[in-house]
């Protein structure tokens, strides 16, 4: 099904395939778009548009939201192999993905189904995730006529003043720091700032605020639920609006350049450390 978005709104009902696919005839830029512009260049971010990379950890985070989030397995494969090395697991999992499904190593899907019962027994989690829809898509227009896009995990029924906002992230450890150097690395605070200012835009909330439900991929499965601090929020909506602008620009021209000299880098302080240690023992 071919899906084509004209006007701003909370749509529900169309596939992942058909939101990444951008049904905006204009374009739009997404939240995982502007971490792009702003992390590598406008080269990158248009080559990764025309060319769909698939890894098997999407595959992964896809059965993990339809398992937890859905509560549905329609449209997962569960392949009956320890790995992808022999020829009768490639061959199952080309023909789930012929057939839109997402595959996964029977290990893999219990482990999914295991992270599910763990979860409903967090109270912050489950309370989150108790009263809502998952995988809602947002689309709205930026002060510069840009069009944006979101993908909630789960929005809430209720909403108004204090929405909160849950997104679910997979992680080798949930501990608050670990989830922290994860939150900088992804860009999670610019994702943040993003999918609460799509909520004020389309007048979901005043003043929403998202919290990340973050879950271990190994037994016990242990889950937390982290908000990021305000001050690095802002931060993320700082380069979410120079990605913006970026975006709008590389469009208008079409154009999208890659690198460009710059002023001299410097080496990180560890290197000065080093040299200096190094020049004394030499004295």
């Amino acid at each position: 099904m071919t899906v084509t978005i004209t006007e701003p709104g909370i749509y529900d009902g169309i596939s992942n395939a058909d939101y990444h696919a951008d049904p905006v005839p204009a374009g739009s830029l997404s939240s995982s778009g502007a971490k792009n512009l702003i992390s590598k260049t406008p080269l990158h971010f248009k080559y990764d548009q025309e060319h769909s990379t698939h890894k098997d950890v999407f595959d992964y985070g896809t059965a993990a939201h339809s398992i937890i989030l859905e509560g549905d397995e329609s449209g997962l494969v569960e392949v009956e192999a320890d790995d992808w090395r022999t020829k009768a697991a490639r061959e199952a999992k080309e023909k789930a993905y012929a057939e839109g499904k997402t595959p996964l190593l029977t290990k893999d899907m219990a482990q999914v189904r295991a992270m599910a019962e763990a979860i409903r027994t967090h109270p912050e989690a489950a309370y989150l995730l108790q009263d809502g829809k998952p995988e809602q898509s947002a689309f709205w227009q930026h002060e510069t006529g840009v069009w944006l896009r979101a993908r909630f995990d789960w929005l809430p029924n209720k909403r108004g003043a204090g929405l909160i906002i849950p997104d679910f992230k997979t992680a080798v450890s949930a501990e608050p720091g670990e989830f922290a150097r994860s939150a900088a690395t992804y860009g999670y605070h610019q994702q943040a700032a993003f999918y609460c200012d799509a909520a004020k835009a389309l007048s979901l909330s005043p003043d929403p605020v998202m919290l990340f439900v973050v879950q271990e991929k190994t037994a016990p499965y242990a889950a937390n639920v982290i908000e990021i601090h305000e001050d690095d929020i802002n931060n993320g909506r700082a380069l979410n609006e120079k990605a913006i602008r970026l975006f709008q620009e590389c469009t208008l021209k079409n154009e999208w350049p890659g690198y460009r000299l710059g002023d001299p880098v410097r080496l990180p302080k560890w290197s000065q450390y080093d040299a200096d240690a190094k020049l004394s023992d030499a004295a």
